[in-house]
């Protein structure tokens, strides 16, 4: 048997994998997983399998699905035409959540509440510096394009300042003070807990003592802000983390966090005179290597975030954009918590929000469930 999400946070709930790991693919590459003829690694994951079981089913898109089952079908030697390679499939999970990030319309616009998102935390560590009287420290990527360091400061500027989720979730600019709550951006480890999307207390950080300056990089800062430009890792508490044995000289669940590299892709062709601009945007794109700590401040997150987590105490914001119609931007936050005590209700919102319904597709599937559960329990009710 076994166990995949389409989320670390997810698939750590369940002590399985998630769905890209096991497919050896990366969450947003465009490129499938080349299957060659006898591939007998292939072959051997799946040669006992007989029940596969997928947990935050509202979070797996079509083409994700589409993926698995040409893989398993390939792995079992059976025709495509048998859904899975004639494993059992089970499907666990809440259509009422988001849908899948990557499966969204086009025009889908996530980047304003990210952007809140950064402003808040940023605002939250320079007030908790502030509050125990020390200075805090910025980590900054360190960025390169074919191999060399970029040098043009409008370029370095304009990469510090992308979003994390243009940057395969790091970040430019990464404040930190000791105490302080993050959040880990990358899969470092499943199976010790070290995954995307847990949390962590931040309580020191170890870096190249000459890569330190107090040049004023960013006025989102104090003037008294120090910025580190080459951090070597972050000592973070993982409560969560499942490493039984205590690292040598370290304190129980403290784990170190290495800075980490990613590439992605950003145009430039808006950094460029109308004169200089070529005519195919092709030309304006260039990929970017970054080193920076997978780490964000975790004082505020994103509903999508917050999905698959039960978390201890909120502070929602209910007050939505006019366009909005998903139930799940209402009911992910309401339902991150086990008692009501433990949520707040930021302002005002337009009672509205609580009257958002269900889209005809997800009560069509509610009921097609409802359905298949009094046939199922009319057919095996010896297992009842």
């Amino acid at each position: 048997m076994r166990k995949l999400a389409p989320t670390g946070i997810a698939a750590a709930e369940i002590d399985g994998m998630t769905i890209h790991s096991f497919l050896g693919e990366q969450r947003n590459s465009g490129k499938a997983r080349t299957i060659k003829p006898g591939d007998l690694k292939l072959e051997k994951e799946w040669a006992l399998v007989e029940y596969l079981l997928i947990d935050e089913m509202s979070m797996v898109g079509l083409t994700l699905l589409a993926k698995l089952n040409r893989i398993i079908c390939a792995a079992k030697h059976t025709d495509p035409q048998v859904p899975f390679g004639g494993v059992n499939v089970i499907f666990f999970g809440d259509y009422l959540q988001y849908r899948p990030v990557y499966d969204v319309p086009l025009h889908a616009n996530f980047s304003l509440p990210i952007k809140i998102r950064t402003q808040l935390n940023h605002k939250a560590v320079s007030h908790k510096a502030e509050q125990v009287g020390q200075t805090p420290i910025v980590c900054v990527a360190q960025d390169t394009c074919k191999g060399k360091p970029i040098e043009d400061r409008a370029l370095m500027q304009k990469l510090l300042e992308l979003s994390d989720r243009k940057t395969e979730n790091l970040s430019g600019l990464l404040p930190l003070v000791p105490g302080m709550p993050v959040i880990l951006t990358q899969n470092i480890a499943i199976e010790l807990g070290l995954i995307n999307g847990v949390n962590g207390i931040f309580r020191q950080l170890v870096y190249q003592e000459d890569s330190v300056s107090t040049d004023i990089i960013s006025e989102e800062f104090c003037e008294s802000a120090r910025y580190v430009h080459r951090p070597l890792y972050a000592l973070v508490e993982i409560n969560k983390s499942k490493i039984e044995c205590n690292l040598e000289q370290l304190q129980p669940k403290l784990i170190p966090i290495p800075a980490m590299e990613q590439t992605f892709q950003v145009d430039i062709g808006d950094m460029l005179p109308k004169d200089k601009k070529p005519t195919s945007n092709r030309k304006t794109v260039l990929s970017i290597k970054q080193r920076a700590l997978p780490l964000v401040p975790a004082y505020c997150i994103t509903t999508h975030k917050s999905q698959g987590q039960t978390l201890n105490k909120v502070v929602i914001d209910l007050k939505l954009p006019n366009e909005t119609d998903d139930i799940a931007a209402v009911y992910v936050p309401l339902s991150r918590v086990k008692r009501l005590t433990d949520l707040v209700i930021l302002r005002y919102f337009d009672y509205k929000a609580l009257l958002i319904k269900p889209s005809k597709s997800q009560l069509a599937e509610i009921e097609r469930l409802d359905k298949l559960y009094l046939e199922t329990q009319a057919r095996f009710p010896e297992w009842l």
